[in-house]
């Protein structure tokens, strides 16, 4: 039989650790919910301006702040600008919109309770997930990897906040 100052003490881990868990999970979908919103703000900037100030602008950030040791990202962005058609234009415009759309959608629902919003973002944020590993596979970009861990650990924060929903009433 268990003392009380254990039962008591264990109860308080457990609580916190509740807490902990609920707010790392408000925190994650906050942030998501950001790169959501830049993401389809950039999307829309490339759909309405096209890739030639975002070109310049890189160009005077790297004249302003150049690289010593040649900056990959810099020169990524810079070839990528310069080689853009319009028809990879209007793709990735409208890919970065609907992207960043649907999380900013899946990201209210969460934050509002919306019960269809917990299965719908597991099921996405997988989809999400096994194409990052995908592209991972042929790129070894230790960044989609990352995301993948992040996206992974929220999926499973996602599934015990649905889990602790209070249950449906029927009529």
């Amino acid at each position: 039989m268990a003392t009380p100052a254990v039962a008591h003490g264990s109860g308080e881990t457990h609580e916190r650790f509740d807490r902990l868990a609920h707010e790392t999970f408000e925190g994650a979908i906050l942030l998501k919910g950001g790169f959501a919103v830049l993401e389809a703000a950039a999307g829309l900037m490339l759909w309405l301006i096209g890739p030639t100030p975002i070109l310049k602008l890189i160009a005077r950030i790297n004249a302003v702040h150049p690289a010593q040791h040649g900056d990959w990202l810099v020169t990524t962005l810079l070839h990528a600008a310069a080689s853009f058609s319009v028809q990879a234009e209007h793709f990735f415009a409208i890919y970065l919109i609907a992207h960043g759309a649907v999380k900013l959608v899946l990201v209210l629902g969460l934050f509002l309770r919306k019960r269809w919003a917990y299965p719908t973002s597991i099921v996405v944020t997988a989809m999400f997930v096994v194409y990052q590993m995908w592209r991972f596979d042929m790129t070894h970009g230790l960044g989609l990897l990352a995301l993948s861990v992040f996206d992974t650990i929220l999926i499973a924060l996602i599934w015990r906040e649905w889990r602790r929903l209070p249950a449906r009433k029927v009529a």
